[in-house]
């Protein structure tokens, strides 16, 4: 059964999908607009050896019995749809996470074609690190903001006068590239993981309070590309949990320190 997440965006108890824990990543479609190509992008990724598909607002519901049909078969890809009010709640559980795009956003953020990111995915899924590529609506592609919760960005090299592609031949080459890149053999178990997305957005939640608090966005109007431009410096240097602990409390420190007080516990930070 699918999925079903709540108005806050937050999976319900007894609705959690698959960890993407495993030999392959998680597709995410966001705001897709016909059950027909949802269906035919689920028959990509079956044809590839994925089946981890996560929506995010489908514009005509879920569950869908265009999607299914078009599905031809793969069936079980469907059947395990996760249903998301927000791209950063689809991601939550993942600590690495590819846009696919052939737009420049003016963010700074790794560039990789579809055969370089395959190769990186099959790394980190021999690490045991969950991982999710982002797929935008069929008439616009993905936003600014989707494209800013992600660590890298996945371009093809297409024609540069005509590089449109529907939603299905998209996932389609992503997905084949992940198929033809060998497994790789497990790293070292000492290395440390990245922080999981929700940890790491609870970072910025708390960083920006602090920030709003301390008044250091001057204008309302350049607030939103200061904190895109901090998220990303944050995306890039890729914390574990534990270093996401400690930057909690580095900002609690600070802000104790600001008020003229002991340093302050808020939103579950530790001071480690």
């Amino acid at each position: 059964m699918p999925a079903d997440a709540g108005p806050s965006g937050r999976l319900t108890e007894d609705a959690q999908p698959a960890s993407p824990q495993g030999p392959a990543p998680v597709v995410v479609l966001i705001d897709p607009q016909l059950g027909e190509n949802i269906g035919a992008a689920a028959r990509a990724m079956l044809n590839c050896g994925l089946d981890r598909l996560r929506l995010v607002r489908p514009r005509d519901g879920w569950p869908s019995d265009s999607a299914r049909a078009n599905a031809s078969g793969a069936g079980r890809v469907i059947d395990g749809v996760g249903l998301f009010d927000t791209t950063a709640a689809a991601i939550a559980d993942c600590a690495r996470v590819f846009a696919t795009t052939a737009r420049p956003r003016g963010l700074v953020k790794p560039v990789l074609t579809p055969r370089e990111a395959a190769a990186e995915l099959r790394g980190l899924a021999a690490a045991g690190v969950p991982a999710a590529v982002l797929f935008g609506p069929e008439r616009s592609g993905l936003t600014t903001e989707d494209v800013a919760l992600a660590d890298t960005v996945i371009t093809a090299p297409l024609n540069p006068g005509f590089s449109s592609l529907n939603l299905a031949q998209a996932v389609l080459l992503v997905a084949w590239e992940w198929s033809q890149v060998p497994a790789p053999e497990a790293p070292g178990a000492d290395l440390e993981p990245p922080a999981d997305k929700a940890r790491l957005m609870g970072l910025f939640r708390h960083l920006e309070d602090e920030l709003d608090a301390a008044e250091f966005f001057k204008s309302a109007e350049k607030r939103p590309s200061m904190v895109r431009a901090i998220r990303a410096l944050l995306h890039r240097a890729a914390p574990t949990e534990q270093e996401v602990r400690t930057l909690h409390g580095i900002v609690t420190a600070l802000s104790g320190r600001r008020l003229g007080g002991a340093p302050r516990r808020r939103n579950g930070a530790e001071n480690t």
